[in-house]
């Protein structure tokens, strides 16, 4: 385990803006803490990045009106400043990676972050000619990472990436899915070790990669993204009105973002969660997750004992 800066360096950057922190105490209190985020590192090449990154689906398929863009333009400059870098997009998801491109482009930041997104067609060409549209879109003329969404004809998809990781277009490659049913065929393609990334549904309700596909990931090498973290947000409307579990505070949880988010971080295979926010407010709250204590085994159980009885 990693985190983004030394508190000597973080101690250093407090003389250099702290004043003008001072104006605000809970941006100073914000600003100052997001040094210590949590990373990890991608098995395959040792590159560490934050354990909490930023999905896009729904969020990001807006418009071109600024009173769509603006809050998610305020996302992402805060994402920027915290030391936030996975985001996660699709073709799949409307305008996600035009709106994500194109906002990022006007913050002058677009090169700060670590794009994911992913190939979702049949066909070699259509897959080539979607992929190519993503780079467009993105404004990227390398990918950080590809992933063939859904395992939609994965094998001729990955046959294409495999080449494009030789040629330098793309820096990783990955699969995905967001179903439980999907998992024994992820977990046979991660045993291939043809991969560099996986991404799935997991949560602290949902736990069937618990029984092997975190492990097979873990023993091969591959990094993991986790979908649904919230999924889609019934844990919040399951545990609405209810306050956190004393034990919360022993693991500096805050928040029921928190609770989930750490609950899923606290299990080393995984390299990175994404959920999904167009509230600035919201995406503080769950990169915040990556700071201070996580659950031992002791305390996994304790969370699921106390979200069953729910």
């Amino acid at each position: 385990m990693e985190y983004l800066f030394s508190r000597r360096e973080m101690v250093k950057s407090i003389g250099v803006s702290g004043c003008a922190m001072l104006l605000n105490p809970l941006l100073s209190h914000a600003k100052t803490d997001q040094a210590m985020i949590l990373q990890r590192s991608i098995p395959v090449s040792g590159e560490k990045i934050p354990v909490v990154g930023l999905g896009s689906w729904q969020q990001f398929d807006v418009g071109p009106s600024a009173s769509e863009r603006t809050p998610l333009k305020e996302v992402l400059k805060e994402m920027q400043e915290m030391g936030g870098k996975l985001i996660d997009a699709s073709p799949m998801y409307g305008r996600s990676e035009e709106v994500i491109g194109e906002l990022t482009t006007a913050l002058k930041n677009n090169d700060q972050f670590f794009f994911a997104t992913k190939v979702w067609t049949t066909g070699r060409q259509e897959g080539i000619d979607q992929m190519n549209d993503s780079f467009k879109k993105m404004g990227r003329k390398k990918m950080d990472l590809m992933q063939v969404h859904n395992l939609q004809d994965w094998q001729t998809h990955l046959k294409t990436l495999k080449d494009w990781k030789t040629q330098g277009r793309v820096k990783y490659i990955g699969i995905t899915h967001y179903t439980d049913s999907a998992h024994p065929r992820l977990e046979q393609i991660v045993k291939s070790k043809e991969i560099d990334f996986v991404q799935f549904n997991y949560s602290i309700r949902s736990r069937n990669a618990e029984k092997s596909l975190l492990n097979a990931a873990r023993d091969n090498g591959v990094a993991v993204i986790i979908n649904e973290p919230f999924e889609q947000g019934a844990l919040f409307r399951a545990v609405k009105g209810k306050e956190l579990p004393a034990f919360a505070a022993d693991y500096d949880i805050k928040s029921w973002a928190q609770f989930f988010l750490k609950y899923i971080i606290s299990q080393e295979a995984v390299t990175c969660a994404i959920p999904g926010t167009s509230d600035v407010k919201h995406l503080v709250e769950n990169l915040s997750a990556g700071l201070g204590k996580l659950p031992d085994e002791a305390g996994r159980k304790k969370m699921i004992e106390w979200i069953e009885k729910v």
